[in-house]
C-alpha cells in the first residue's frame, strides 16, 4: 500500500472519530466501541479497561503473534471542550479547507488513532514476525488518569513490546522528553463575621492569599534555578495558580476560598519535595483555623500527577521511532505532560511521534495538515514493515 492510500483511509476513520464527541467531561465508550467494530473486522479482539463507574474505558488489543519484540501505538481518545470558542465550522464534523483538515481533535490526537487503524488491516494481512499493540486510553486532557490502569494491565498480560510510540503532535518528529505535571486543589475554611469585626471571624481569602504567595516566591525561585542548556523550554520547574474562588461580600469575612495550582517538573525533580514548606505552611495554618473556630481549616488535596518523561541513553524506541520518521534532528523535550512518562515509569522504553503541532491543539478551528497525515502514514508503513522481520 501506498502513503496516499493509506492516508485515505486514515481520513475516513478520522472523519468517524470526529463525529463522537468524547470530551473528557462525556463518556468515551461510543469511540471504544467503533474501534472494536473496526478491529473484529480484521478478526481481533481488543480488551477493555474501565474506570471504577463503568462510564468511560481504555482498549488495548494485539495484532499478530502473541510474541515479544512488538511495539505499541498509544494515543487517548478524549479532547478538550469547544465551549465558547469561535469556530467557523462545526467542530465534530471533519471539514477540509485547502490543504487543513479541521475539527476538535483532528491533531490532538485522532489523527494519530485514525493512522493507526488505517495500519492495523495492513499489519494483519501481511504475517508480522512481531506484533502490533494498539493501546487507546481515557481522560488524558485532565490529568492522564485512565492510562496507568491499561499500562498495568499490558505489562501484566502483553509480551514485552521492544517500543512504545506515543502519538501527541510533534510533526511527525522524535521527542524524546517532557516535563511532569501534578495538581493540587487547596480549600481554606474561615469563619463568618461583619468585616468591620475582624477579632470575630477568620477571613479564609486573608489565608489563602499568604498560602498562595508562598506558591509565588516558589515559582519565582524556580524560574531563577533554569539551566539555559536544557532542552526544555521554558528551561526550569514551573508553577502556576490556575483558579481562584472564595467569599460572597465585600463586607463579609470570607468563610471559604479554594484556589487550584499546578507544578511542571524536569525529569529528576521532585514536585512533593519542592512544595514541602508550603505543606508545612498549610499545616500550620490549618492548626490556627481550626484552634479558634470549629469546622475551620485548610484541607490539600492532590487531582492528579503525572511524572515527567526523561531522556533514555541510546533508547531502542528512540533510535526505530526516527528510523520510521526519516528523523536525524536534534534532540527534543516539550513542556507539556503527556501518558510517556507513565510507560516508561512501567519499563518501557518509550518514544512521542506523531501528526500535528501542538500550536493546534486546543484552539478554536483546530487543524491537521494532510502533510502531516501523509508523514504519519509513510511512518506506519516503514513500522508495519519492519515487523514482518
Amino acid at each position: 500500500m501506498t502513503p496516499d492510500r493509506l492516508t485515505a483511509d486514515a481520513t475516513a476513520i478520522l472523519a468517524d472519530l470526529i463525529a463522537i464527541d468524547t470530551t473528557s467531561r462525556e463518556s468515551n465508550l461510543e469511540l471504544i466501541a467503533y474501534v472494536e467494530r473496526h478491529l473484529t473486522g480484521i478478526g481481533v479482539t481488543g480488551r477493555r479497561v474501565a474506570n471504577a463507574e463503568g462510564t468511560k474505558a481504555n482498549l488495548y488489543a494485539t495484532i499478530g503473534p502473541m510474541e515479544r519484540g512488538g511495539v505499541v501505538l498509544s494515543g487517548h481518545s478524549d479532547v478538550v471542550p469547544v465551549d465558547g470558542q469561535p469556530w467557523a465550522s462545526d467542530p465534530w464534523r471533519l471539514t477540509r479547507r485547502g490543504d487543513r483538515l479541521f475539527g476538535r481533535g483532528t491533531c490532538d490526537m485522532k489523527g494519530f488513532l485514525a493512522l493507526s487503524l488505517a495500519v492495523a488491516p495492513i499489519v494483519a494481512r501481511q504475517g508480522v514476525a512481531r506484533p502490533l499493540h494498539l493501546a487507546f486510553s481515557y481522560d488524558e486532557e485532565v490529568g492522564c488518569l485512565g492510562a496507568p490502569s491499561m499500562i498495568a494491565e499490558i505489562a501484566q498480560h502483553v509480551p514485552p513490546p521492544v517500543a512504545v510510540v506515543v502519538g501527541e503532535p510533534t510533526e511527525m518528529v522524535v521527542v524524546s522528553g517532557h516535563k511532569g505535571i501534578a495538581t493540587w486543589i487547596v480549600t481554606v475554611t474561615g469563619h463568618e463575621a461583619h468585616s468591620s469585626l475582624t477579632h470575630l471571624g477568620a477571613s479564609a481569602n486573608m489565608v489563602a492569599v499568604r498560602l498562595m504567595q508562598r506558591l509565588a516566591d516558589l515559582a519565582d525561585r524556580l524560574a531563577g534555578e533554569g539551566d539555559p542548556h536544557s532542552p526544555f523550554c521554558p528551561h526550569h520547574a514551573t508553577l502556576t495558580i490556575g483558579q481562584v474562588q472564595g467569599g460572597t461580600a465585600v463586607n463579609i469575612l470570607a468563610r471559604e476560598c479554594r484556589f487550584a495550582f499546578d507544578l511542571r517538573t524536569l525529569p529528576g525533580q521532585d514536585p512533593e519535595e519542592l512544595l514541602g514548606p508550603f505543606f508545612a505552611a498549610c499545616a500550620e495554618a490549618d492548626a490556627m483555623l481550626s484552634a479558634r473556630f470549629a469546622g475551620a481549616g485548610v484541607q490539600v488535596e492532590r487531582r492528579s500527577r503525572t511524572p515527567s518523561f526523561a531522556p533514555e541513553p541510546d533508547g531502542m524506541a528512540e533510535r526505530l521511532a526516527r528510523g520510521w520518521a526519516g528523523d536525524n534532528g536534534p534532540a527534543r523535550a516539550v513542556p507539556y505532560a503527556a501518558e510517556a512518562g507513565q510507560f516508561q515509569g512501567a519499563g518501557f522504553s518509550t518514544i512521542i511521534c506523531g501528526p500535528g503541532s501542538i500550536a493546534q491543539a486546543h484552539q478554536p478551528d483546530e487543524y491537521i495538515d494532510i502533510a502531516q497525515l501523509e508523514r504519519g502514514a509513510a511512518f506506519m508503513l516503514r513500522l508495519a514493515e519492519d515487523l514482518v522481520r
